[in-house]
């Protein structure tokens, strides 16, 4: 019988998002095994219903947990986080980790002068999520929160530098001028892979954090602390990689954009 400490690490993302999660859990965890799922049938998750949401979740977490053996899973989807974080929790026998309790607490570090804002998809947005976590942390601070439903499918169909995506960056960034922010937190794993663009827009005056580092910190803590983490480098494969359509352009997204040097392998699963 496998030793729990054995198991992977199992995580789920709409799509490559969920890889910057996984790169930092690689940088911190190196000895473990990840199994990561992207819904690629489905993504963007941001412009579906809470109940589509909540019943897609539901769906990526039994897949991981039938078909992988894992010790922990790792929703690394801000989006399925706001409309399924309780019930995850409730249904899995196993710990549950989410981006969202990550991203709030690097936020509230980062932020002197308590003006904060947030990009997310229109889901997570429209749930209020961070600005209730935020207040709850820090009650006098003002959060500008803004949907940016269209910078998951310019990271998904590799639009990553292109003129197009620095127009759009503009458009959405154009409500925060003269709003003296000094922290912004990308409330969406595929956002990342803007930054760049998005820092530009910005200046040098605003700290851009993202929900990744804490989330892998995260999963590193609860290891530790449940006696879970892998003692030995596995010689068998690292990282199993499935999405539920297209898997020649994730493994593209994740070989160019994410400097993923494990080597990816890719297969058609349904999480139903």
């Amino acid at each position: 019988m496998t030793h729990p400490r054995n198991l992977a690490i199992g995580m789920f993302d709409s799509g490559v998002g969920g890889l910057t999660v996984l790169r930092q859990i690689c940088k911190r965890l190196p000895n473990e095994m990840i199994v990561y799922f992207g819904d690629t049938a489905r993504v963007p998750y941001g412009d579906k219903s809470n109940q589509e949401i909540l019943r897609y979740s539901i769906e990526n977490a039994k897949y991981l947990m039938s078909y992988h053996k894992i010790k922990v899973l790792v929703n690394a989807c801000n989006t399925s986080a706001s409309c399924s974080r309780i019930e995850l929790k409730q249904l899995c026998p196993i710990p549950v980790v989410d981006v969202i309790e990550a991203g709030v607490e690097s936020i509230v570090k980062t932020t002197r002068s308590q003006r904060i804002a947030v990009l997310g998809t229109r889901a997570t947005i429209r749930s209020g999520i961070y600005e209730k976590e935020i207040i709850k942390l820090l009650p006098q601070a003002t959060v500008i929160s803004i949907a940016c439903p269209l910078f998951v499918l310019l990271v998904e169909e590799q639009f990553i530098n292109h003129q197009a995506t620095k127009l759009i960056v503009e458009e959405y960034l154009a409500p925060l001028k003269n709003q003296n922010i000094d922290a912004l937190l990308l409330a969406c794993t595929h956002y990342p892979l803007l930054r760049d663009i998005i820092q530009e827009e910005l200046g040098s005056g605003v700290t851009i954090v993202d929900s990744s580092s804490s989330c892998a910190d995260m999963v590193a803590d609860l290891l530790s602390k449940k006696d879970l983490k892998t003692p030995l480098l596995s010689l068998r494969e690292r990282h199993q990689f499935f999405v539920s359509d297209n898997p020649e352009r994730f493994a593209v997204t994740a070989k160019n954009f994410l400097d993923i040097h494990t080597e990816v392998h890719v297969q058609i699963k349904s999480p139903d």
